[in-house]
């Protein structure tokens, strides 16, 4: 069974019984729902008036679910994870600090050609301009040192949607990328964290501020699947210009998202373990390649 993404917007008192989450209407006590514990990988908190009690705290935290707090404006402004998420954590953090700089520069060529390639298929997929990305993910050179991947975005952000600026800040649907990139990051991060990894030793990423630099790394060549949820939301809808609760469901359903990779339809959610569990065993020297999933 495919583990779910659980969003509470509303004020509630959230507890563990008999290894479920408790949803609980902390005015007259009565119960809102019920989810097992097992069957979640994401708890989105999204309203000042959510507690939890320390118990649920925990049982989340060992069965390796996110839990992600969102800010006044609504978006996702922190993560929650275990320490330690697999039984060889300290024989792979000594891999993963071990891994030398040329091998750290070609796991980010191969990340940025993927990257490239998936924004491809995602332009090409809606009959937009798509040709000249060729030109940039064939000529990734080691560590990216002649930045195509910022040359594809340009080209990417410039096509895909109409009269379109992507910024941070910048007018809708910045907002819902902005959204679903944040939950696509709390999905790598967890992912890592079960591998045994640090998500803040990047092999590209490098910000002393950022405790998330691998996650950022990791989630490049997926950020186009969320492009795509995105661009199919305005196509039938149209631009949202707040992010209400049934554009940030819509969103939460990138975990879910059928994705191919090594040969296999997977859920996005399955896949970016695949490709946790394969940057592990290029840094232990078992592949050459990492894997990562093909946007049709």
């Amino acid at each position: 069974m495919i583990k779910r993404s659980i969003y509470i917007g509303s004020p509630a008192y959230l507890r563990l019984k008999q290894k479920q989450l408790v949803v609980e209407n902390p005015e007259d006590k009565s119960i809102k729902g019920t989810i097992p514990i097992e069957d979640m990988a994401l708890l989105m908190l999204d309203h000042y008036q959510i507690t939890l009690s320390n118990q649920l705290l925990l049982k989340l935290q060992g069965n390796n679910v996110a839990i992600v707090s969102c800010d006044a404006h609504h978006l996702p402004f922190a993560v929650m994870l275990p320490l330690y998420g697999h039984t060889e954590h300290s024989d792979r953090i000594k891999h993963q600090l071990q891994a030398s700089e040329p091998l750290k520069k070609q796991l980010w060529k191969q990340t940025v050609e993927q990257k490239i390639k998936n924004q491809q298929a995602l332009l090409k997929l809606n009959n937009k301009p798509y040709e000249q990305m060729d030109l940039y993910w064939q000529n990734v050179k080691s560590g990216d040192t002649t930045n195509c991947e910022g040359k594809a975005a340009q080209h990417h952000w410039k096509h895909l949607f109409e009269n379109f600026t992507r910024e941070r800040h910048g007018y809708a649907p910045n907002n819902m990328l902005n959204f679903g990139y944040a939950v696509l990051r709390s999905i790598v991060a967890r992912a890592l964290v079960s591998s045994g990894l640090l998500p803040v030793l990047g092999i590209f990423h490098r910000n002393k501020y950022n405790p998330y630099c691998l996650a950022d790394d990791i989630m490049e060549p997926y950020r186009p699947f969320v492009d795509k949820m995105v661009y199919n939301y305005v196509a039938q809808y149209g631009v949202p210009e707040k992010l209400s609760k049934d554009v940030k469901a819509y969103l939460l359903n990138i975990a879910t998202q059928d994705v191919w990779i090594d040969g296999v339809e997977r859920p996005l959610l399955v896949a970016v373990t695949t490709t946790t569990a394969s940057l592990y065993k290029c840094y232990y020297g078992e592949l050459q390649q990492i894997k990562y999933p093909e946007l049709d």
